[in-house]
């Protein structure tokens, strides 16, 4: 099975990808502030023995990672692959990482809870991403008991978890929103439905690219099925507006719209430096471009999306450190980008 981001379905509207995280603790232990060295090891071996006991077909394709052995570039590769999370690198205890081969299903072990189940599924197939994360939460459970309340659900270390313990988000692509900053103004109101949005990697981080993050801000006194409703909803008006938007904004600005597509395709094919900012706002040009049908040139090799993530500092470092074993300054990191680009770009 290949990777959610070497799907075609990434390509094929605003929604690049679903996701659903699931929050949870294990009722013998403390939680992670609390956490001993020796608990948190304990806990390593028994979240892996939950999956690889299995015994299916799933579960030999998991596979058990050492966070400790990895190097400062695999990790932030990790990130940008939305594989683990910042507060997963940050923290100090003995960590664990489970990961299924094509990068759909991760569960780290000793983040900011004991146990985060994280299912990724390409556009906007949300309810594929909550089968699985169920399928692999109840499979733990056969053999470890959650901290659970019956008023409060789910028992977690921040209390905007507690509940069902469950994020649910898509990851979006909203240009025309962002450059005419109405997505800004509609933040107050997409608030009050529950409903936050954020970065490319989530709290605490930026757009880029037009590429933002929308997902549940409560999880308390809802199901599972209201809290991806919830985020349905707000998707498709976010969507029905940008689309609007483009529509609206090709009859009053179209020659310009089409300079910036067709002067993007150009620089991606033939330029010889880019920064991260440059690249991915071309990038997000040129998926606007064939959205919108203006784009008539070749397509690139890859969706997207995966160009992007493959452009991206972690990912950089990380192919140079392998290949050459050289750590790139930022001007070689900009050549190397660019080559990248080429590369996808190029029709010869």
């Amino acid at each position: 099975m290949a990777a959610w981001y070497q799907d075609l379905r990434t390509d094929n509207g605003p929604i690049i990808s679903a996701r659903v995280r699931l929050a949870r603790n294990v009722t013998k232990y403390p939680f992670r502030t609390k956490l001993s060295e020796e608990s948190a090891k304990d806990m390593i071996a028994e979240a892996t023995a939950a999956i690889k006991d299995d015994h299916t077909e799933w579960a030999n394709q998991i596979q058990v990672i050492d966070p400790a052995t990895y190097t400062e570039n695999d990790k932030r590769m990790f990130l940008e692959k939305h594989i683990i999370s910042p507060e997963f690198i940050k923290n100090d205890l003995p960590k664990g990482l489970l990961l299924q081969n094509d990068f759909n299903v991760s569960i780290m072990i000793n983040e900011e809870d004991h146990i985060r189940i994280q299912t990724i599924s390409p556009g906007d197939d949300i309810n594929a991403s909550w089968e699985m994360a169920n399928r692999i939460d109840d499979l733990i459970e056969e053999s470890l008991e959650f901290a659970f309340d019956k008023e409060y659900g789910y028992l977690t270390a921040c209390p905007t978890n507690v509940g069902t313990g469950m994020r649910a988000s898509f990851m979006i692509h909203l240009p025309m929103l962002e450059k005419t900053g109405q997505l800004k103004n509609m933040l107050p109101a997409i608030s009050k439905f529950g409903i936050a949005v954020r970065g490319l990697y989530g709290e605490g981080s930026e757009s880029m690219g037009g590429i933002f993050q929308i997902s549940n801000q409560v999880t308390l006194g809802k199901s599972e099925q209201d809290i991806i409703q919830g985020v349905q909803s707000v998707a498709k008006n976010l969507i029905d507006k940008e689309l609007w938007l483009r529509d609206k904004m090709m009859d009053k600005h179209r020659l310009d719209i089409e300079n910036n597509i067709f002067r993007s395709y150009g620089i991606l094919t033939y330029g010889r430096k880019a920064t991260v900012k440059e690249a991915m706002d071309m990038l997000s040009e040129i998926r606007l471009g064939y959205a919108l049908g203006i784009l008539d040139l070749p397509k690139p090799y890859k969706n997207i999306y995966q160009i992007m993530m493959e452009i991206q500092p972690g990912h950089l470092l990380w192919v140079a450190e392998e290949t050459v074993g050289k750590i790139l300054n930022e001007t070689e990191q900009d050549i190397m980008r660019a080559d990248h680009l080429r590369r996808n770009f190029s029709r010869n």
